[in-house]
């Protein structure tokens, strides 16, 4: 019984020693080096790094932020737990897929996609672009895996603004953390929210707002049912919007923003319906 319990001990400080997440930032001519930061004047690297932008995963989904005029951010859902994007990077073969890898089931089309960032300008949902210079950066923690893009120059109200947004991924946690910071100090208005197509479900909650429904994917081997959900602090907001693509969240005037972030597919063992995210959300 000793021996067993000094194993299990033993066991258990080895899972919370690893960690289960990772970075990945390469160019697309060159999947062997692996980058911790990379910038463009032109605020466009979409076609020239590959998955299209800096990534990260924890062992439930991996994340994205497009390099591009959209900064928004995508999901690549898993059937199993497990760290998959440097072997995957992103897109795994058909056979891959069906051999229980997981895939890009998750379509941003025109939105911010998953607690992607924006400004609002008291009327309108204003995008981080043009800028001056567009940089993204990948970096590990002991516990975690981030990545950051920083849009400067941006146009707002008259003036030009520096925004910073990093998203964090936790070993043996589900759930992804988004922040938006105003680098110069300037007060703006954050918008961020969730997408979601014709025929899905919607559920929500004084913190959170959660969907389920098939994305109108093309790159994935197959159509799979997708949850995603965005956790915040309603007293950070000053409203919410339905624009008919996705739920918006604009915030109070404010220096930083933080929400989270959680999504799951029909193909995993665990949250694999609507009801069984928000039971984990709650």
């Amino acid at each position: 019984m000793k021996l067993s319990f000094i194993a299990t001990l033993l066991f258990g400080f080895t899972c919370l020693a690893q960690n289960n997440t990772d970075t990945s930032l390469y160019m697309k001519s060159d999947k062997i080096t692996y980058l911790t930061d990379i910038g463009s004047e032109s605020g466009d690297l979409y076609k020239t790094i590959g998955h299209h932008g800096p990534a990260i995963e924890n062992e439930w989904m991996a994340l994205r932020i497009y390099f591009s005029d959209k900064v928004a951010i995508d999901v690549y859902n898993k059937a199993k737990a497990g760290l998959e994007l440097r072997k995957a990077n992103w897109y795994p073969t058909p056979e891959q897929q069906k051999e229980g890898w997981g895939a890009d089931y998750y379509k941003v089309a025109a939105t911010s996609g998953l607690g992607g960032v924006k400004l609002w300008d008291g009327e309108k949902v204003v995008p981080l672009n043009p800028v001056t210079n567009r940089l993204a950066r990948v970096g590990k923690t002991e516990t975690t895996s981030w990545m950051e893009m920083i849009s400067r120059g941006v146009p707002y109200k008259g003036k030009k603004v520096d925004i910073l947004v990093r998203v964090t991924v936790f070993s043996g946690k589900r759930e992804a953390k988004v922040e938006a910071f105003s680098l110069k100090g300037e007060k703006v208005q954050f918008v961020t929210g969730v997408n979601y197509f014709k025929d899905f479900q919607t559920k929500k909650g004084a913190n959170y707002i959660a969907v389920w429904g098939k994305h109108p994917e093309d790159v994935a081997a197959e159509i799979v049912e997708v949850g995603a959900a965005i956790m915040y602090n309603p007293k950070d907001y000053v409203k919410t919007d339905d624009d008919g693509t996705q739920y918006l969240l604009i915030s109070k005037p404010t220096k930083h923003l933080e929400t989270k972030i959680i999504s799951s597919c029909a193909r995993e063992t665990e949250l694999n319906t609507l009801d069984k995210l928000e039971a984990y959300i709650k």
